[in-house]
C-alpha cells in the first residue's frame, strides 16, 4: 500500500541517473547504477508503516489515518523507522554518484515495501531478478534502533529470530447464549486452545532453545448472547532452531484436533491452520561484516558499536536472497534517540527512551545525516577489493 512513498523514491532514482523498475511486489521499487566492472552491491531499505497513532509532539508527526487489508480504518506512522531508512537510502544514492570515481560495479538500490507483515521481500525476490534485476554479489541493509545517535550496533552471526505468522479457525454449531447445550461453543475450545498453547515453549521446547508462541488476536462473535460458530485465533511464533518451528507447528496441530475430539467434532469442522508468514533467521556472514565494521569505526568512532545478545525480533531482509542463500550479507542498526532523551531514560532506569512501534517512537534528525555517512561507507567498503 506504499504507493506515495515508492513514488517518491522513483522519482528520487530517476533524477539521479539510475534505471529504475517499479511495481515489483505491488509496490516495490529497484533502482540500477552501472558503473563499469565490479560486484553487484545490493541495498535495501523498507518503505511501509504501522498501524500506531503517533504521539510524539512534533510539528510533522503523523495525523493521517488510511483502510487497511481488513477494510478497517486505522491511524498510521512510522513507529519503525521505515521513513528514515528511505531516508537513508536516498542519501546514499546520490552520494554515490557523486563519487562515481571512487567505485566501481553495480549498485542496486531496493524500496521494499510490507516489511511488518514479512510478505514484501518475498513477493519482490519472486519478481524482480525475472524482470531484470541482476543477482547481488552482497547485499546491506540498515535498521533504526532506539539507542543514542551515534552508537550503532554490528555483529556476526545469528541476530534475529525465524517468524511464523499462522491463523487458526476453530469451528463450532453456533447458537442462543442461554441453550449452549444445542451448540459446539467454538470460544471454549479457542480458550482451552490457547492456555494448551502455552504449554508448547514452557514443556516441550528446550530450556535453552529460544522460542516464542504469542496469540496476538482473538476474533470471536458481535453480541452478548450469541454463541458463535467461528472463532480466529492469529498466533506469531518465533524460533532459532527450524526444529523448534517445524514442531510448535505440529504441536499446535495435535492440540486442535484433541479438542476436536473432544468436543465430537466431524472432520469437516476440524480446525484449520493457515500460515501467513515464513521467515528464516537473520545470520551475519562474519567476513562481511568485520569488513563493513571498519568503514563504521571510521565515521563512528572506537567504542560505539554495542554488544548485545541476539533478539527476538525479526527481518525479512535476506528473503531477497531466498533463491540465492549463499549470497553473503550483514545487516546493521542504526542508533537513531535523541541523546538527552536517551539520558534521562537512563536515570529513570529504563533501558531506551521508548522501543519501536511504540506511538513515542521518534527519530532525531541528527540521525539523518549519520545514518547516511555510514550506509555510504559500509557500501563503499563493499566496492572496494
Amino acid at each position: 500500500m506504499e504507493v506515495r512513498t515508492a513514488g517518491i523514491v522513483a522519482k528520487e532514482l530517476k533524477a539521479l541517473g539510475f534505471e529504475v523498475i517499479e511495481k515489483i511486489g505491488i509496490t516495490g521499487v529497484v533502482g540500477i547504477l552501472r558503473n563499469g566492472n565490479g560486484p553487484v552491491v545490493l541495498y535495501r531499505a523498507d518503505m511501509d508503516c504501522n498501524s500506531v497513532e503517533e504521539q510524539v509532539d512534533l510539528p510533522y508527526k503523523s495525523t493521517k489515518r488510511m483502510v487497511n487489508e481488513e477494510g478497517r480504518e486505522v491511524p498510521v506512522m512510522h513507529a519503525c523507522g521505515h521513513d528514515a531508512h528511505v531516508t537513508w537510502m536516498l542519501g546514499i544514492a546520490k552520494q554515490m554518484v557523486a563519487l562515481k570515481s571512487k567505485w566501481s560495479g553495480t549498485l542496486v538500490m531496493v524500496g521494499q515495501p510490507a516489511e511488518e507483515n514479512g510478505f514484501g521481500a518475498i513477493e519482490m525476490s519472486k519478481e524482480m531478478y525475472k524482470k531484470g534485476v541482476p543477482v547481488p554479489d552482497y547485499l546491506l541493509g540498515m535498521h533504526t534502533g532506539p539507542a543514542p545517535v551515534g552508537m550503532y550496533q554490528s555483529l556476526e552471526g545469528e541476530r534475529m529470530a525465524g517468524a511464523v505468522q499462522l491463523d487458526v479457525t476453530f469451528f463450532g454449531l453456533g447458537g442462543h447464549g442461554s441453550t449452549p447445550e444445542q451448540t459446539i461453543d467454538p470460544v471454549v475450545m479457542a480458550a482451552n486452545a490457547i492456555l494448551q498453547y502455552q504449554t508448547i515453549i514452557s514443556r516441550n521446547i528446550h530450556p535453552q532453545h529460544p522460542a516464542v508462541l504469542t496469540v496476538g488476536a482473538v476474533e470471536a462473535g458481535i453480541d452478548n448472547n450469541v454463541i458463535p460458530a467461528r472463532v480466529l485465533l492469529k498466533l506469531n511464533l518465533r524460533w532459532y532452531h527450524r526444529a523448534d518451528r517445524d514442531f510448535m507447528i505440529e504441536r499446535i496441530r495435535k492440540i486442535n484436533e484433541g479438542i476436536a475430539v473432544a468436543n465430537e467434532l466431524p472432520l469437516d469442522k476440524y480446525p484449520t491452520i493457515l500460515i501467513k508468514q515464513d521467515l528464516g533467521v537473520l545470520k551475519n556472514d562474519a567476513l562481511l561484516t568485520a569488513k563493513v565494521n571498519t568503514a563504521l569505526e571510521k565515521i563512528a568512532g572506537s567504542g560505539m558499536n554495542i554488544e548485545t545478545p541476539p533478539n527476538m525480533g525479526s527481518e525479512d531482509v535476506q528473503e531477497l536472497l531466498r533463491d540465492y542463500p549463499n549470497v553473503p550479507y550483514t545487516y546493521f542498526i542504526v542508533g537513531i534517540a535523541n541523546r538527552d532523551l536517551y539520558a534521562k531514560a537512563l536515570k529513570e532506569g529504563k533501558k531506551y527512551p521508548f522501543s519501536n512501534h511504540n506511538p513515542d517512537f521518534w527519530v532525531d534528525l541528527t540521525a539523518i545525516p549519520l545514518g547516511t555517512q555510514l550506509g555510504l561507507a559500509a557500501v563503499l567498503e563493499v566496492f572496494h577489493k
